[in-house]
């Protein structure tokens, strides 16, 4: 087998990734700040501090915001779970740049039989940072599988921890959305408005059965899928 070629080794050079990974993060910076924030965003952010720690739930394609919603002082108690693939390498530092800690791994596809096997360390470091108080920052829906379905990891790890689930969306008046992409990734732009909306938490007792798993996981879309609608309408949108 070959060597990969020069453009692919560039891409995948650490060195290209962090100076993309620095762009990345002040072009963000920068949009979040440039977005005049819904009165009442501090407000929905302090509704979650009653239930910390958390597990913050966000969908694929919504989350680019994500990092910067709350101040830089209080990220230090934030966690974020990152795809271990190379592509999500940007999306690590990114995180890193803004004051989060990252674990590596694959959260929709947790299963707690997969525990008993010695593997998923994600879930396992996950699990720590809950029990030393940090929050939690999960995208819940699967890479690549059905867009706003959460996956049955982030009930997993609700159950393990005791924590509860809180959903979380971010919306901006302006936005461009990229039609091709499988979970409609918006990517959002400066200079208009936006919105912070926290939903209800979702408990998952610790005995729940698998069917009892599959309904709360349901609860946490539904959910999810609330917050995400009423952020936009309060930006002026409908989705």
């Amino acid at each position: 087998m070959g060597k990969p070629r020069l453009s692919k080794r560039i891409f995948r050079s650490k060195a290209f990734q962090h100076i993309v990974g620095y762009l990345v993060h002040k072009t963000l910076s920068f949009v979040c700040y440039s977005n005049k924030l819904d009165k009442d965003h501090q407000l929905q952010l302090e509704a979650s501090e009653a239930h910390e720690p958390v597990i913050f739930a966000i969908w694929h394609g919504q989350h680019f915001l994500m990092p910067y919603v709350y101040p830089r002082h209080k990220r230090k108690n934030m966690v974020a779970l990152v795809s271990k693939s190379k592509d999500a390498e940007f999306n690590a530092i990114v995180l890193n740049l803004a004051g989060y800690d990252v674990v590596r791994g694959s959260g929709g596809r947790i299963r707690e039989a997969t525990l008993k096997k010695g593997g998923v360390s994600a879930i396992l470091e996950l699990l720590g940072f809950l029990k030393t108080g940090k929050n939690v920052c999960v995208i819940a829906d699967i890479s690549k599988g059905e867009p706003r379905e959460s996956g049955k990891g982030i009930v997993t790890l609700a159950k393990l921890s005791g924590r509860p689930i809180v959903p979380l969306a971010i919306a901006t008046s302006r936005f461009k959305v990229i039609e091709g992409s499988w979970d409609k990734t918006t990517i959002n732009l400066p200079f208009g408005k936006s919105c912070v909306r926290v939903g209800n938490p979702v408990f998952v007792p610790g005995d729940s059965s698998g069917e009892e798993l599959d309904m709360l996981r349901k609860q946490v879309d539904a959910e999810l899928n609330n917050v995400t609608r009423e952020a936009y309408e309060v930006v002026g949108h409908s989705i």
